[in-house]
């Protein structure tokens, strides 16, 4: 066989199957960022509490690389530190939303028309609301704090997961499958939990995704305006907060963290959105 016959029978890898760079380097900084949340000793010993006011606005170097703020704290400590915070509000909002999104969505479908109608009203009147205006009337009546934040955060974005499952709802109902499960006298519980849940659980988990890096962004928006976590927390809303007031003297206390918050999200929407195309590839074949 002739050189030119062996390199054209060797077997060709296909391109549309290579993974990104962008989304590899997407997947990298989630992994950093999960483990920064699970064992944030692996990047950092310093205590991101513990003050030294002898080592106050030191610019970044080696031994703090993102400076350190005006109590002397090293800044990366605390950005490492507050990635378990920030990341679980992301996600449990996120579960939240999706839980009680899923519900009421569900309910509109199979609630009698009248309730049907109300579910849809409550779901328009939630959208007319920006998410980040109604998480802020939601943290003022509840108060400050993780769990509050995530309780906001998680609230006011209902409507959009309600809206997207009752849609997809509507369009399953009518497949053959779940008018046969109908007519051989299944339950409409086994039926949604047989037939309907299963065939929507790509978009909400697309959605899911996506959502988790939306919430982070939002929980670190209500603590930057004071109305989120509170410092000395190291949450990165509150880190933005604190280093806002000292943006001319020490410029570093704010531009990392508000690099690692935009970073984060575009990793997390850029994994969610590479599996949105991953997922439609797979039902197109």
């Amino acid at each position: 066989m002739s050189t030119a016959n062996a390199i054209l029978a060797a077997p060709r890898i296909d391109s549309a199957r290579r993974v990104p760079v962008g989304t590899l380097l997407a997947g990298l900084i989630v992994i950093a960022l999960v483990a920064a949340a699970l064992v944030p000793s692996l990047f950092t010993s310093f205590d991101p509490r513990e003050a030294a006011l002898g080592s106050v606005f030191q610019p970044p170097s080696l031994s703090h690389p993102f400076g350190t703020d005006q109590l002397g704290r090293d800044v990366f400590s605390r950005v490492v530190h507050g990635a378990r915070y920030s990341l679980l509000i992301g996600i449990g909002a996120a579960l939240l939303s999706l839980a009680v999104g899923t519900l009421l969505g569900l309910l509109s479908v199979y609630l009698p028309r009248g309730l049907d109608r109300l579910a849809q009203r409550l779901i328009d009147i939630l959208l007319a609301f920006p998410e980040l205006l109604l998480a802020l009337v939601i943290v003022a009546v509840l108060g400050r704090g993780p769990l509050n934040t995530l309780i906001a955060v998680g609230l006011s974005g209902i409507a959009g997961y309600a809206r997207l499952v009752r849609s997809q709802v509507l369009a399953v109902r009518l497949s053959g499958y779940v008018e046969h499960a109908r007519v051989v006298g299944e339950s409409p519980g086994w039926i949604i939990y047989r037939h309907v849940l299963p065939n929507i659980i790509r978009p909400l988990a697309i959605l899911a995704t996506i959502g988790v890096g939306t919430s982070i962004l939002s929980a670190s928006s209500l603590s930057f305006l004071g109305l989120g976590v509170a410092p000395p927390t190291p949450e990165w809303g509150a880190i933005l907060s604190e280093g806002r007031s000292y943006l001319s003297v020490a410029p570093w206390t704010s531009i990392f963290p508000a690099t690692v918050v935009a970073v984060s999200v575009i990793s997390i929407t850029v994994l969610g959105r590479k599996l949105q195309a991953v997922i439609s590839r797979g039902g197109q074949q």
